[in-house]
């Protein structure tokens, strides 16, 4: 994206103070997944795949990351 400002003649409308806090908050946690997976992507490139003994199966990932949605969402009766 562009760092300079838009033209005039195009104004933007101006976020509110807190609107525009949480974007700045969204903006920083993506960046940190992106440097995260990054840096992975760069180990193994330079060391190469983990063995499979080193590896988590797909499907409990998969578990652990639905038990903790649900665990985030209030149930419903």
């Amino acid at each position: 994206m562009s760092e300079q400002p838009a033209p005039a003649d195009h104004a933007r409308q101006q976020l509110e103070p807190a609107a525009a806090d949480g974007l700045r908050a969204y903006a920083a946690k993506t960046r940190e997944n992106a440097d995260r997976l990054a840096a992975v992507l760069e180990d193994i490139a330079t060391n190469g795949l983990p063995s499979v003994e080193d590896c988590t199966p797909w499907d409990e990932l998969r578990e652990t990351h639905l038990a903790r949605l649900a665990a985030q969402r209030p149930a419903v009766a």
